[in-house]
């Protein structure tokens, strides 16, 4: 093979082809999977999915996998890329979010966050490796505003999407001589990965900006298909936010401590048991 880019869908200098791009997507069956793959499809990709509990009404074919499974990950990926010839383009869209106060000792709940968030896109990543220099392909880490802006009560959440970013990182400074590593930030988006934050009391309505699903997908699909990039919002207020977060945190602190302090002081929190620490600091505060 060549060591210039030979796989199809590439346009020197210009946005991407997607027809005939090969394609894995994680967590093809949820919402964001669904969309990114269903548009993905329609421009002409070869979509495989990924997902712990694959749909009859999936978009495209997904192929049962625990990314938390270190010896079936290796066996799955290598049935997507058989079925798809090679790979050109790996989306790490799987996670889950969960009620995980810092102040708590981590249990169950954040160690399935770390496992599937951070640990489960590393081995889907890392079974991916050769096609994708081989290929020089791209992969796509959909991260979030909480890798570089913390909210309270979900500590879990925010630490793997951070640590994700690390590992992208230094996936990067390895690979990065023949493919191409971009995280996507996502802000909240309305979807069930807030369900069970909602159920245990410690729903955070208030504190983020929700935006649409379809603005993520076209961040997504700019990773995916134009000029490489290492770092992308997915709205003009979210590369605002990452700005602010990076450069000047203490700023962005303080405003989300003084939007915490006013979702105490409404009731949002009375009565959930684990914010009970938060709602007793604030009711002391001088």
């Amino acid at each position: 093979m060549s060591t210039s880019r030979t796989s199809p869908g590439h346009l020197p200098g210009r946005r991407r082809d997607a027809r005939g791009l090969r394609v894995i997507v994680t967590g093809a069956s949820g919402t964001f999977g669904r969309a990114i793959s269903a548009r993905l499809a329609g421009l002409g990709a070869h979509v495989i999915g990924l997902d712990l509990a694959p749909r009859a009404d999936d978009p495209v074919e997904v192929l049962a996998c625990d990314i938390t499974d270190d010896a079936g990950v290796p066996d799955a990926v290598a049935a997507a890329i058989a079925k798809l010839g090679g790979l050109d383009l790996l989306i790490n869209n799987a996670g889950i979010g969960g009620p995980a106060p810092a102040e708590l000792p981590p249990g169950a709940e954040v160690r399935r966050q770390l496992d599937i968030n951070l640990l489960g896109a590393w081995r889907v990543t890392a079974a991916c490796v050769d096609a994708l220099v081989q290929s020089r392909g791209r992969v796509v880490m959909l991260s979030s505003r909480m890798a570089v802006m913390q909210l309270p009560l979900a500590a879990a959440y925010g630490a793997s999407k951070r640590a994700l970013v690390a590992y992208a990182d230094a996936l990067r400074l390895e690979i990065g001589t023949h493919v191409t590593v971009t995280c996507v930030y996502p802000s909240a988006v309305r979807s069930p990965i807030h369900d069970s934050t909602a159920a245990a009391g410690l729903s955070l309505e208030g504190m983020s900006s929700y935006e649409p699903l379809e603005g993520v997908v076209d961040a997504v699909l700019r990773a995916a298909l134009g000029r490489a990039r290492r770092d992308l919002a997915t709205t003009r207020r979210g590369a605002v936010e990452l700005f602010l977060a990076r450069h000047l945190p203490s700023v962005t602190d303080r405003i989300i401590a003084r939007t915490l302090s006013g979702r105490v002081r409404s009731g949002a929190f009375d009565g959930a048991e684990l914010a009970a620490g938060v709602v007793a600091r604030h009711a002391r505060k001088p």
